[in-house]
């Protein structure tokens, strides 16, 4: 199968096929990208450069959150849409500081 049979397929055929190769697990966590990846590597294949990850060290996060905070507390008065966006982002980057500080980055 190739490359662009793998990008047709959806993630719950994408997740049969990787139980058969032995050396990749946690395949129900796995989003499609990530899947086709894991099947190009186990196979052999050349990877084809994917999305750019950033890469997210706790300070950085903290930062953002402490800018959101503060944007969030000027916006208290003016529009709710801003607030539940910038509380839903300060709780987003949150749960990834509590990621990288458990090391599951």
């Amino acid at each position: 199968m190739e490359e662009k049979d793998l990008e047709k397929l959806t993630a719950t055929k994408l997740r049969e096929i990787a139980k058969q190769y032995e050396g990749i697990t946690g395949v129900h966590a796995m989003k499609k990208e990530e899947l086709i990846h894991a099947i190009r590597e186990a196979r052999g294949e050349p990877q084809k450069p994917g999305k750019k990850t950033k890469v997210h060290t706790i300070g950085s996060l903290k930062k953002r959150i402490k800018n959101l905070k503060e944007e969030k507390n000027v916006a208290l008065k003016k529009d709710k849409k801003t607030i539940t966006a910038l509380r839903r982002k300060i709780k987003r980057y949150r749960r990834l500081t509590r990621k990288l500080a458990k090391g599951k980055s």
